[in-house]
């Protein structure tokens, strides 16, 4: 299926119809506070400013070669998006809509396109393949940008305990075995690195929409 076309959030809300009998009650119930609780928090308090240098860190590309972002974006602006991890289904339809809808545009000016999670290279590779991305997919290890960056959050301890029942241990697909994650976030930064355009989804069952990215796109102009 392609996405051209289909919003992000139309996208999710046909997934939810679906996933509602095929996931047990108590594990709805236990996301669905999560995601009430994040829509609460808002915006985190350390979040960096538009204006300063994106943080990079050392991290690894599919093959688990050690790489950075300067390094895979090579000197080009770029659109830097962070996801929480192969597992997860919001973050499958996020980065297939932007292959399919932003990608093109990008390639077209000379702009990289990056996704970075905190899980292991093999999950980056798994990701690539099967979503038959074409642009940089990066793990970082420990969540070094996310934290610098401060979108840095965690599950609850009611959903952990819910996505154990389903099958998932963050810390076994997560690089650094934490259950750390980062709160879906688009970045556009300019070829020096500086943050010119930050989207930031607490609630991670919201993402930044392909049409946002493209208009915004005029900051690098």
């Amino acid at each position: 299926m392609t996405t051209t076309g289909f919003t992000i959030a139309a996208q999710i809300d046909a997934m939810h119809q679906q996933a509602t009998d095929r996931t047990p009650a108590d594990a709805r119930d236990a996301f669905h506070d999560e995601q009430q609780q994040l829509d609460a928090a808002g915006l985190p308090a350390g979040l960096a400013a538009v204006g300063s240098v994106l943080p990079d860190g050392e991290l690894l590309d599919v093959h688990g070669e050690p790489t950075t972002l300067t390094k895979a974006r090579a000197g080009r602006p770029a659109v830097v998006v962070f996801y929480r991890g192969a597992w997860c289904p919001y973050c499958n339809i996020a980065l297939r809509a932007y292959q399919e809808q932003v990608q093109p545009a990008l390639t077209a000016r000379g702009i990289a396109l990056v996704a970075i999670s905190p899980q292991t290279p093999d999950g980056s590779l798994t990701m690539q393949q099967t979503k038959q991305l074409t642009f940089t997919v990066l793990s970082d290890p420990g969540n070094q940008i996310a934290s610098r960056l401060g979108i840095l959050t965690a599950p609850t301890e009611r959903a952990r305990q819910a996505q154990t029942a389903l099958g998932l241990d963050l810390t076994a697909v997560n690089a650094d075995h934490t259950p750390a994650l980062p709160m879906p976030t688009v970045a556009i930064i300019d070829s020096v690195g500086t943050i010119r355009w930050l989207d930031v989804h607490p609630n991670y069952a919201t993402r930044t929409e392909p049409a946002d990215i493209l208009a915004a796109l005029t900051v690098l102009d």
